[in-house]
């Protein structure tokens, strides 16, 4: 059975999600949470022990934990130093990654797992390289790497079934920033589906969103008038504000893109901070188009990532299917010196023996042709040829 374990590193919580062939062969659109495979949930911090034994979620009461180290497109990237290695951005997302992978390991369909690990999509190939490298030094070399919103719509195909061909809008709103990335879906679309220019801003998101609640309730405000400033519908206003007030990202994606919103079949709402309702509700009523969302819209890229793992874990898995594909291989070099109808012709080996008779070697034929043009008859007399059973003889039919 192919199991994939997708992972989606994020600044503020880390996703871990399993996908195998039950989830695959569930019908689209209809599956339980108990259908569902498990993830987990962590948020993105590290801490190493005396030993160096790196940690992911923990905060120590005493000590430090590294954190704000998962976006290596932020010059303020957190780097460490542990024991006598000093570790890079990238380091510390291939470590997170190398313990969230031990961690699923001890489940006994994750052992021989496929495993992609999600980029944001703004990543340049550089950074992308740096992150390849630093995986590739501790052994996770077959880690495979594939942006955040490929692996969204990802989810997206496994989840409706088979897309018609058109666009999809990626609206992913998480703890730190909100990325906008309009893809290519369904059959035909390119290796990289990304569309223009993915546009990304810090001013949305959780984070902002609580800068927000705090400047409404204002700085001097005790802990308990904080969240009573912000209840009922003084919060839902503050969030659906928030959100009216991002879709200007997301009409500037599409300008880049030369594209109007009625060109977009879809818009596909990922993160965390996406959870609430009136996220995809003022995004329908703004955009005037069909708003995807999961129930758990934090862990959708993650399950999108586990599915191309599966997928990959698949292909590679299945030595018969290699075969296959090799002995086609040959068999379309071979046929270039078989004629027609011999290669329309089935293997002789799985015919009767009156059957066989019924064929004649390419060899065989040839010399029959010879011979009949020799007696004067056309090359095409010998097109008929048949078996007597009791003798088994061949005989050619002239029809000259």
């Amino acid at each position: 059975m192919a199991v994939g374990l997708g992972l989606s590193i994020g600044t503020v919580n880390t996703v871990s999600a399993l996908a195998d062939d039950r989830t695959a062969k569930a019908p689209p659109g209809r599956r339980r949470a108990a259908e569902r495979a498990p993830a987990i949930t962590r948020r993105t911090t590290l801490t190493f022990d005396s030993t160096g034994l790196a940690r992911v979620g923990a905060i120590p009461r005493h000590g430090r934990a590294i954190t704000e180290f998962a976006d290596l497109s932020q010059r303020t990237a957190a780097s460490a130093r542990v024991g006598h290695r000093a570790l890079t951005a990238a380091d510390l997302v291939a470590t997170v990654a190398d313990c969230l992978i031990l961690e699923a390991r001890r489940d006994p369909r994750a052992v021989a797992a496929g495993i992609t690990l999600t980029h944001p999509v703004g990543y340049t190939d550089l950074q992308v390289g740096d992150l390849r490298a630093a995986l590739d030094a501790i052994g996770l070399n077959r880690v495979a790497l594939v942006a955040e919103p490929i692996a969204a719509a990802a989810w997206l195909e496994a989840e409706r079934g088979p897309l018609m061909p058109g666009l999809a809008l990626v609206y992913d709103l998480g703890g730190s920033s909100l990325d906008v990335t309009l893809l290519r879906v369904g059959a035909g679309c390119p290796e990289n589906p990304i569309v223009g220019v993915p546009v990304r801003s810090a001013d949305f998101g959780g984070r902002a969103f609580g800068s927000l609640v705090a400047a409404r309730a204002g700085n001097s405000s005790r802990a308990a008038h904080l969240s009573g400033a912000v209840r009922g519908a003084t919060a839902d206003e503050l969030r659906t504000d928030h959100v009216r007030a991002s879709l200007e990202l997301v009409y500037r994606c599409l300008r880049m893109a030369d594209v109007t919103m009625a060109d977009v079949d879809c818009v596909l709402v990922v993160g965390g901070a996406a959870r609430p309702s009136e996220v995809p509700q003022v995004l329908s009523d703004e955009l005037a188009r069909p708003v995807i969302i999961a129930p758990d819209p934090e862990r959708t890229i993650a399950d999108g990532a586990a599915i191309i793992a599966r997928r990959a874990a698949a292909a590679g898995e299945d030595p018969a299917h290699a075969r296959r594909r090799v002995g086609a291989h040959r068999r379309a070099e071979e046929s270039e010196l078989v004629p027609a109808w011999m290669r329309a012709a089935p293997q002789p080996g799985r015919r009767s023996r009156t059957t066989r008779a019924l064929l004649l070697s390419w060899r065989t034929r040839r010399r029959l042709t010879r011979a009949a043009t020799a007696l004067g008859m056309s090359a095409g007399g010998v097109a008929l040829a048949f078996a007597l059973p009791a003798d088994a003889v061949i005989a050619g039919l002239g029809l000259g």
